[in-house]
């Protein structure tokens, strides 16, 4: 059975990588007024995304999750077309999008009884949920048949980790994402957290007075899982996920490949692609996170 992998805007993929992965992403939305949402990347850049939130560190963005629309107008051409669908989403945590993609599947399949269509909550979000996309695709390329890719992904899913730091505390407490007492720390102290996120949910990981020592201990997360797992880091996809600076992200991607191969690890450059966190979730983490994404490879 011919089938495509579909994912929603949280994935955080460059456009040009998914047309040649034949992965279609149903996008989010984003405002800045709470009145008019713009489809991210479609309708505005990521890049002048960010450069309104750097320009005015007083103004919190919102995201919004794509319609049932949005995810009928996607599958049911494929459908029609005799092709099955694997639609991977954001964790439900975080977002209702899963939810937009079941009623989708329930409604073209009153038009369309036959459709084979499996949505799966990816339990990760951002660059790491890009690289579940990824993996999805590689195997769909390699020729696994359907129920075999859903299977390996829920397998692997539950090894994603995120390990990330961002520029200060004032979106995660707008955005609700800690409590406010903790966001009155980290505005009154400049403490900078550093936050893992594992099966859907955040977690604190820790503190730091200083973007390098935020940094440093970002580091140190990657490497105490990857001693945990036992792992060579060729059984998994790593990135780098990065927000408003580039140059930055570049860095912290060679500080990394140091570490690592310091630290016993056979790991380059081009083992750590880099990748553009979307407004999905900078609307909570603000214009300046910077991590990882690691998940084991299917």
């Amino acid at each position: 059975m011919k089938y495509k992998i579909v994912t929603d805007g949280s994935c955080d993929l460059p456009p040009q990588l998914c047309l040649e992965k034949d992965i279609t992403v149903v996008p989010f939305y984003v405002s800045f007024d709470s009145e008019t949402y713009e489809k991210e990347i479609v309708e505005i850049p990521i890049r002048t995304f960010y450069e309104k939130m750097v320009a005015d560190p007083t103004t919190f963005p919102k995201s919004s999750m794509p319609s049932v629309q949005d995810y009928v107008d996607v599958f049911t051409p494929i459908v029609k077309e005799k092709t099955a669908v694997i639609c991977i989403c954001i964790t439900t945590k975080f977002s209702g999008s899963l939810q937009s993609a079941q009623n989708a599947k329930e409604l073209v399949k009153e038009s369309i009884p036959d459709a084979e269509i499996t949505v799966i909550d990816s339990t990760v979000d951002t660059v790491l949920q890009g690289l579940y996309v990824l993996e999805a695709a590689k195997l769909c390329k390699a020729g696994v048949s359907y129920q075999e890719c859903v299977e390996k992904l829920e397998t692997i899913k539950s090894s994603g980790r995120i390990f990330f730091t961002v520029g200060n505390i004032d979106y995660l407490k707008h955005g609700g994402r800690i409590g406010k007492l903790a966001g009155l720390a980290g505005s009154v102290l400049g403490i900078r957290p550093i936050i893992t996120l594992k099966e859907g949910e955040i977690f604190p990981s820790g503190i730091a007075r200083s973007r390098k020592k935020s940094i440093d201990k970002v580091y140190e997360l990657l490497l105490q899982y990857l001693r945990e797992l036992g792992a060579d880091c060729k059984d998994y996809s790593l990135t780098v996920g990065f927000g408003y600076d580039k140059q930055e992200a570049e860095t912290f991607r060679d500080g990394a490949v140091a570490f690592l191969n310091a630290n016993g690890y056979s790991i380059t450059a081009q083992d750590l692609p880099i990748y553009q966190i979307g407004a999905t979730i900078s609307v909570h983490t603000g214009p300046y996170p910077l991590g990882f994404g690691i998940i084991k490879k299917a």
